[in-house]
């Protein structure tokens, strides 16, 4: 796993995946190779109520009805449509509930404007077909006719950003649990193998790109994830991606719990900030989710170990807030340095601490970006 740059989940945490199957004795839907209970748990990590021998680490911070209801659906006959605004991890959740049910999360079709009908059913190897003729040989099955194959799960990133002919390719194949080859005169049916589903994701955000079809949404379960609040889970998360970021760079740095407390504070007054604004120009492009919280601190911790006293600092921490969500300029500009006049100043002179170091880096990382 070392020399891989992003080990999928069933690589990464193979070890507890391997000894969940080991003690594993209760039913499983078709060809899931962990129990609906034991996938919820590898996803939500194990307590002391679980009896078990091992702990099992928690991976995704989160409503557990929300964990639940996907797996529910998974056992279903119906596709699972994961909602809600970038970064809030609905692929994170994606990637582990097909690591705990098929041991594969890597079936995955990315949708964009690009995507077509052969990204989802298959495409041919043009120099076998010159040889030898179109056949099963020949073909080259997408990621989701694979998982139909095999009976597990494919997986569709951002649904909403392909065509309506692509969204209705995958109306037939979730309706009809086939694909059929033209092109071949026999053998010319594939037919989906118990346990095959799709997990999509679709950012909300995204509404009037391309549209869902009714068709189409009936195909599916839909699970909304909303933005996390709550500064607790919310902490979580951000340590929890921070830890496994340290390790991955192998970098030895301490992240102050005072500096996180900044950086919490921070995203809660500007998501406030947005939520209170009269238009979308008064609002950051950002979403403010937690991936971008995650986004801003890491950028701040490879700063500092690259170029600064190898400490994270506030002023690092206060210049990689701003670098990261000043995506338009002038209005994101204007809008941190209405928040820096406006909230940190005052706060800065009441509560000291942290923040008056923070405030002056702010400045003058807006500075050099007008």
């Amino acid at each position: 796993m070392s020399d891989l740059l992003r080990a999928p989940a069933e690589i990464k945490y193979a070890e507890e995946l391997d000894w969940l199957e080991s003690v594993d004795d209760a039913p499983k839907p078709f060809s899931w190779r962990l129990s609906p209970k034991m996938v919820r748990l590898f996803i939500l990590g194990s307590q002391r109520s679980d009896g078990l021998d091992r702990e099992i680490s928690q991976k995704w911070y989160g409503d557990r009805s929300f964990v639940e209801r996907s797996i529910v659906t998974l056992a279903s006959d119906r596709g699972l449509l994961l909602i809600g605004d970038p970064g809030t991890g609905k692929s994170w959740l994606a990637e582990l509930l097909s690591a705990a049910i098929s041991r594969n999360s890597t079936r995955v079709v990315q949708g964009t404007a690009g995507t077509t009908e052969d990204h989802i059913k298959y495409s041919w190897n043009v120099s076998m077909v010159i040889s030898k003729g179109q056949s099963r040989e020949s073909m080259i099955p997408s990621p989701i006719m694979t998982a139909m194959e095999t009976g597990t799960i494919g997986r569709f990133e951002e649904l909403t950003r392909s065509t309506s002919d692509v969204q209705d390719a995958l109306i037939s194949i979730l309706s009809e649990k086939y694909i059929s080859v033209p092109e071949m005169d026999s053998d010319n049916i594939v037919f989906a193998k118990p346990g095959f589903s799709v997990i999509a994701t679709a950012n909300s955000r995204d509404r009037g790109v391309n549209d869902l079809s009714s068709a189409l949404k009936r195909r599916f379960n839909f699970v909304r994830i909303p933005v996390v609040t709550n500064k607790k889970s919310e902490a979580e998360i951000v340590r929890f991606r921070t830890e496994e970021l340290l390790r991955r760079h192998r970098i030895e740095l301490d992240v102050p719990p005072n500096l996180l407390d900044v950086l919490l504070q921070s995203f809660a007054d500007l998501r406030a900030s947005s939520a209170a604004a009269g238009s979308d120009d008064e609002k950051l492009e950002s979403a403010l989710s937690s991936a971008e919280q995650i986004g801003v601190l890491e950028d701040a911790i490879l700063h500092s170990n690259f170029f600064g006293e190898r400490a994270l600092t506030a002023r690092t921490l206060a210049s990689s807030l701003v670098g990261s969500l000043a995506r338009r300029e002038p209005e994101d500009l204007a809008i941190l340095n209405k928040y820096l006049h406006g909230v940190v100043e005052p706060r800065s002179k009441e509560a000291g601490g942290s923040w008056p170091e923070f405030l002056e880096g702010g400045r003058d990382a807006i500075a050099n970006l007008s």
